[in-house]
């Protein structure tokens, strides 16, 4: 089976956040991934990591000021102070908690914006974050988001995901490959995984609709993971989906380690 992380951003929320770190460990994780948690010191994070002996694998940049409606800003032009500041909150967030991996957010298309212009932002805008965390040894991410759930974002199919990773051409720019995303700009779940392959750093999973615990959808997860497991990809899956009901009652998919 392949190595799984709990996203305790979207997992065990019936729970306080920094209580989820506890929950995670008592479930069997070993390791897990977040959102946006930056309403908490980082500090405080990397004390809930060691009390439980957890390893934190990915943490999402700060996709920008919400409450305006941003979703990310590393696509968006004009932006591009705004998003150097989040790479810089990122970065240091990642240093205290020793997060190796960050999740660049393209955002959402502004309106009169044209897609060719925010890919060549997003292009440059990677090449000047990877030399900033180049320095840190940390790996920056792009993942292809459907456009049911977040309508108008900027990378939304795995042939765009990939140009762009072979445009900016850095060794710590990689694709994060979610099961779920592509099943519903996609599908063809197997060959875009095995295609796609030699660009990924991260892989994710939920199943849809819903997007709720592997075996409540459509996607075949047992045969899932056991392409994962042949395609001797060695790293991290992150278990970023919202349970139908208890997070503990609905992990019948996971064996813990």
């Amino acid at each position: 089976m392949p190595r799984f992380a709990a996203n305790v951003s979207t997992m065990f929320g019936e729970l306080d956040f920094p209580d989820r770190f506890a929950a995670a460990a008592k479930a069997g994780f070993r390791a897990v991934e977040m959102q946006d948690p930056y309403d908490f010191p980082a500090e405080q994070v990397r004390a809930c990591l060691d009390e439980y002996d957890l390893e934190i694998v990915l943490t999402n940049v700060p996709s920008g000021n919400k409450a305006a409606g941003d979703g990310g800003l590393a696509a968006m032009p004009g932006r591009e102070r705004d998003f150097a500041v989040t790479m810089e909150t990122a970065l240091a967030y990642a240093a205290v908690t020793r997060c190796p991996r960050l999740h660049v957010m393209s955002g959402v298309m502004p309106s009169g914006s044209v897609i060719n212009d925010c890919e060549e932002v997003l292009i440059a805008n990677l090449k000047m974050a990877a030399r900033m965390a180049a320095g840190q040894g940390v790996m920056l991410l792009i993942e292809p988001i459907n456009t049911l759930d977040v309508p108008g974002y900027v990378m939304s199919r795995q042939s765009q995901a990939r140009r762009i990773v072979e445009a900016v051409d850095a060794e710590n720019v990689r694709i994060q490959f979610d099961f779920y995303h592509c099943q519903i700009m996609e599908g063809d779940l197997v060959r875009n995984f095995e295609a796609q392959l030699p660009l990924i750093g991260h892989v994710q999973i939920s199943d849809n609709p819903g997007r709720h615990e592997p075996g409540t959808g459509e996607i075949n997860y047992d045969h899932i993971f056991e392409v994962i497991d042949a395609s001797g990809y060695d790293g991290w899956v992150g278990a970023e989906y919202r349970p139908m009901g208890d997070t503990v009652a609905g992990l019948g998919w996971f064996e813990g380690e």
